[in-house]
């Protein structure tokens, strides 16, 4: 099917281009962006007038709880969430049950996307045997499946060691690590960042050294090593001016971070509430502050939704019970966005941190719109004001801090390869 978007304001980072343009679309492929191509007759015809044409968004960081907990959410479910938020592409960690630690494991989430056949969903493989940071898995058999890089998850690598070896063995296939930075002593059982709302509420606190401390270990094994390295999830100043520094050096590493990491702050959590239990924790304003410049000078290149859906129970009981996680999907662009409110950053820098540079870091084809590319598409309206009401995410899970939150953006229809997978009724 041949179909058009036109008088659609088009925005592609990679090119830097910003103007109202027509796309043409043929056999899953953009064909032309601009003039019409001799002989082009559309069967379908979009009409983008006063709105936003961008590419898909890519998203480095969300758990769809399939294979394994699918009592919680599935990956047909989610990547419907995801593409009401204009996402195309997204990235599975490997802790999943069972672990993305075999070719079996990933072709099976492969099969499954590929049944949902709305949205590309890449695994990223364990980088040990049942992650328990021991023994280091098969990665070539594990990229020969499927895998587009290599991680422990949340289960931090407690040998250096065994890090070191893990990184060797990546570097010398030319393969990217996925790390989260985090000391397993210093974390411990805590649950929040630690500073005066933790010591008022009683709860036992996540030093900000949890993440440094780890986060410069690794840095100075991947100068050692030369493996090219990416950061999920800062969530302190100090880790931002780490990053910063390694890469002033030639280090090949870069860094994402959550979007709710940019927006909220410890004082959130208020009276307990366990919507905003994350791992890691909500940090001091001056960190978010900090997060926000690391996000404009560069030194952050992505933004993630570290998407985690979880069933109403687990969010129920004392705060340091409950399970941390924010369903993140339907608000990672309207999040995003919302940096543009106050000027933080300009909006091709909120688009290219969704699309373009994810699609650099993972080494994918996506993230841009071109002539030959595949046609995943996002179309967003600028002025669609709307209150947040998770209760009405399309995500099996509600657990979101954001209700009542007032967004001024919304993305109207996705397309992937082409074809219309979410319009906006």
């Amino acid at each position: 099917m041949n179909l058009q978007i036109i008088n659609g304001r088009v925005i592609n980072p990679a090119s830097q281009l910003d103007a109202q343009q027509d796309i043409f679309i043929s056999d899953e492929k953009i064909i032309a962006i601009g003039e019409q191509p001799i002989g082009f007759h559309a069967d379908e015809s979009i009409d983008a007038s006063g709105l936003i044409v961008c590419p898909g968004l890519i998203d480095m960081s969300a758990r769809l709880r399939e294979s394994g907990q699918e009592h919680e959410a599935t990956i047909d479910n989610e990547t419907r969430a995801a593409v009401a938020g204009g996402i195309t592409s997204l990235c599975v960690p490997p802790d999943t049950d069972p672990l993305i630690d075999t070719p079996a494991a990933v072709e099976l989430i492969e099969e499954r996307a590929k049944k949902a056949g709305r949205a590309m969903v890449y695994p990223i493989g364990s980088l040990t045997q049942k992650l328990d940071g021991q023994l280091l898995t098969e990665m070539v058999a594990l990229k020969t499946a499927g895998c587009i890089g290599f991680s422990n998850g949340r289960r931090p690598i407690e040998n250096s060691l065994v890090l070191r070896r893990a990184m060797e063995y990546a570097a010398g296939l030319d393969l990217t690590i996925y790390i989260h930075a985090a000391d397993p002593w210093l974390q411990a059982q805590g649950c929040v960042h630690e500073g005066a709302v933790s010591a008022r509420l009683g709860l036992t606190g996540i030093p900000e050294a949890a993440e440094t401390i780890a986060l410069s270990r690794d840095l100075l094994l991947i100068e050692k090593t030369g493996v090219s390295a990416h950061f999920h999830n800062l969530s302190c100043g100090k880790s931002v001016e780490l990053i910063q520094s390694a890469q002033e050096k030639g280090l090949n590493v870069t860094a994402d971070v959550s979007a709710h990491h940019l927006h909220l702050s410890e004082h959130d959590i208020g009276n307990y509430d366990s919507f905003s239990h994350v791992i890691p924790p909500l940090r001091s304003i001056r960190d978010r502050d900090q997060l926000q410049q690391g996000l404009r000078d560069g030194v952050i290149s992505a933004i993630c939704s570290n998407h985690k859906p979880l069933d109403n129970d687990a969010k129920l009981g004392p705060f340091a019970e409950t399970t941390a996680g924010i369903s993140g999907l339907e608000t990672l662009l309207p999040l995003t966005l919302k940096l543009l409110d106050d000027d933080e950053i300009t909006l091709q820098q909120a688009i290219a941190c969704l699309t373009y540079n994810p699609a650099t870091i993972l080494g994918i084809e996506g993230g841009q719109l071109k002539v030959g590319a595949q046609a995943d598409i996002c179309i967003i309206d600028l002025n669609a004001h709307y209150e947040c009401q998770p209760h009405n995410f399309i995500s099996a899970g509600k657990n979101s801090p954001f209700s009542g939150w007032l967004f001024n953006n919304q993305v109207t229809q996705t397309l992937f390869k082409g074809k219309t997978v979410f319009l906006k009724g």
